[in-house]
C-alpha cells in the first residue's frame, strides 16, 4: 500500500521578475506547394470557426444554453473521425480557433455589460480569416539569428508541424522566451509572428532629466515646447491618388476573373505600403523623442470624438402655399450646410497621422528606457496665451498666436506645447477615468446568448450540424 502524503500548497514565487510580452515579426518565403498547404489550413480553420459559431448560436436559440470552449474542444476528436482532413492540422491550432471564438464571445458580453454597441461575432470569409496560431508547441526555428552573429540578416528555417520547413529571413535576434507562433497571410506575403516573453529587470535610469510638452497637429506632426517641430509625412495623403486609381481598376474588372484578382493584389500592396511606411515613421519619431527627453507630456486626446461626423442641421420647413394640396404632398425635410465635406477631410488627416498609436509607442519605449509619458487635460491649450494665461480665441485657420495683453508672438502649436508643459508643472497628470458599467439591458436583433450555466446534456440536444 502506497504511503499517502499531503502535498503542500504551492506558494507564489515572490522572487520571480515581472514579464512583458512583445511581438517579433519575420517574413516567410514558402514554396508554391507550401503556400497551397498554408491556404488550405486557413480555409479549414475558417470553416471550424464558422461551424463553432453556428453551434453556439443555435444552442442558445433552441435550448437557451451557452456552449463553452471546453464543450466544443471535446468534440474535436469526433470531428477528426468524421472529417479525416482535419487530422492534417495540428491539434493545438484547432484548439486555438475555438479559443478565438470564445474570446470574441467574452468581448461581446463585456461590451453588453458596459453599455457599448454589442457587436455579435460574425461569420468569417476567406478575406477576414488570415492567420492561425501554434499557441504552445508544434514549431521550431532552425538556424536562428543570434546576437553573436555578425550578419544583420540571416536566412533560417521555420519548422511547422503538419506543414514542413519554411524559409524565413530574420533581421534581428529574438530576445526572450518564445510563447507562441502565428502564421499570418497579408495579400501575397506571409509572416511569422512570435509572442516573446521578456523578464523586466530593475527599472533603468534615463540619462536625461528634461521634460518637454508636445502638441500633436496636422500642419506639423508634433511641435515641442522647445520650438522644434516634427514634419508631417502625410503617408496616406501622398498615396491617396494611386489608391483611388487602383480602386477604379478593381471596380472595372469582372468578378471571378484573373484580372480582378491581379487588381486586388495590386490594391492590397498599396495599402500594405502605406501601413509599413506609417509604422516605420512612428517607430523612428518615437525613438528619437524618448532618447532625447526623460519626460514626455501629451494631451489626453479623445480621437473618436475629434473624428465624429458633424450633426445634421435641419432647416425650418417653408410654409405651404395657399390653395396647394398640402395634405397629399410628401413631407420633405430640408437641411442646412453643416461642413461635412471639410470635416471629412480633416478627419482623414487626423486618422492618417495616427496620434494614438504614436503616443502608445512613446509610452512603451519610455518605460523600457526609464522615462515616463504623462497626459494633461486638452481644454483650450491652443486658445490660452502661454505668456500671461489670457484667453485669445482663434479658429483652426489662424496659425499664429498674437496676444493683445502681453504682446506674445509665436507659432500657434508652439504656444499650445508651452501650455501643455505648464499645465503639467502646475496641476500634474490627468487622472484616467474608469468606465462605468451600464445598468440598461441591450435587446434587439442578433442579441447575445445570456450568461447561463449550460448543461452538457442540454447542449447535446441542440447542436447544429457538423462541418
Amino acid at each position: 500500500m502506497e504511503d499517502a502524503r499531503e502535498t503542500p500548497e504551492r506558494q507564489p514565487d515572490e522572487t520571480a521578475l515581472p514579464v512583458r510580452v512583445k511581438a517579433s515579426v519575420y517574413r516567410l518565403y514558402p514554396t508554391r506547394k507550401q503556400e497551397g498547404t498554408l491556404l488550405w489550413t486557413l480555409r479549414r480553420c475558417k470553416e471550424l470557426y464558422n461551424a463553432s459559431l453556428e453551434e453556439r448560436t443555435a444552442a442558445y436559440k433552441m435550448a437557451g444554453v451557452s456552449v463553452s470552449y471546453g464543450m466544443q474542444s471535446e468534440q474535436l476528436p469526433q470531428l477528426k473521425e468524421e472529417r479525416p482532413e482535419y487530422q492534417e492540422i495540428y491539434s493545438q491550432v484547432q484548439q486555438d480557433v475555438l479559443r478565438r471564438l470564445d474570446k470574441a464571445m467574452k468581448a461581446f458580453f463585456r461590451r453588453v455589460d458596459e453599455g457599448q454597441p454589442p457587436g455579435y461575432p460574425r461569420y468569417k470569409s476567406n478575406a477576414r480569416y488570415r492567420s492561425f496560431t501554434y499557441p504552445q508547441s508544434g514549431y521550431e526555428i532552425i538556424g536562428a539569428l543570434t546576437s553573436h552573429d555578425t550578419k544583420k540578416k540571416k536566412t533560417c528555417r521555420l519548422k511547422l508541424s503538419k506543414i514542413g520547413h519554411l524559409k524565413m529571413v530574420m533581421h534581428r535576434p529574438i530576445k526572450g522566451t518564445i510563447k507562441g507562433c502565428t502564421i499570418k497571410h497579408d495579400g501575397d506575403q506571409w509572416y511569422a509572428v512570435f509572442s516573446v516573453e521578456q523578464a523586466i529587470g530593475a527599472t533603468p535610469v534615463h540619462p536625461s532629466t528634461k521634460t518637454v510638452g508636445i502638441d500633436m497637429g496636422i500642419t506639423s506632426y508634433a511641435t515641442l515646447s522647445t520650438g522644434e517641430q516634427i514634419a508631417n509625412p502625410r503617408i496616406y495623403r501622398s498615396t491617396e491618388q494611386q489608391i483611388k486609381e487602383a480602386h477604379r481598376r478593381l471596380s472595372r474588372r469582372k468578378r471571378g476573373s484573373h484580372r480582378r484578382a491581379r487588381a486586388k493584389r495590386a490594391l492590397t500592396r498599396l495599402y500594405r505600403k502605406v501601413r509599413h511606411r506609417r509604422q516605420d515613421f512612428l517607430h523612428k519619431a518615437s525613438r528619437q523623442l524618448v532618447n532625447q527627453y526623460g519626460m514626455l507630456v501629451f494631451e489626453a486626446l479623445q480621437i473618436p470624438n475629434m473624428t465624429a461626423r458633424p450633426k445634421l442641421k435641419p432647416a425650418e420647413a417653408p410654409a405651404p402655399l395657399q390653395g396647394s394640396n398640402s395634405g397629399t404632398a410628401a413631407a420633405v425635410t430640408h437641411y442646412l450646410p453643416n461642413g461635412a465635406a471639410a470635416k471629412g477631410g480633416l478627419n482623414k488627416s487626423i486618422l492618417d497621422a495616427a496620434w494614438g498609436r504614436f503616443i502608445t509607442l512613446c509610452a512603451c519605449k519610455a518605460e523600457e528606457a526609464g522615462g515616463m509619458v504623462v497626459k494633461v487635460a486638452p481644454q483650450q491649450t491652443s486658445q490660452l496665451c502661454s505668456g500671461c494665461g489670457v484667453l485669445v480665441p482663434k479658429d483652426l485657420s489662424v496659425r499664429w498666436h498674437s496676444c493683445p495683453t502681453c504682446g506674445a508672438e509665436l507659432d500657434r502649436d508652439e504656444n499650445a506645447a508651452l501650455n501643455i508643459l505648464r499645465r503639467y508643472e502646475l496641476h500634474g497628470p490627468i487622472r484616467e477615468r474608469k468606465k462605468r458599467k451600464a445598468t440598461r439591458k441591450v435587446v434587439g436583433a442578433g442579441s447575445a446568448p445570456q450568461r447561463s450555466v449550460p448543461s452538457k446534456e442540454g447542449a447535446d440536444h441542440c447542436r447544429s450540424p457538423r462541418l
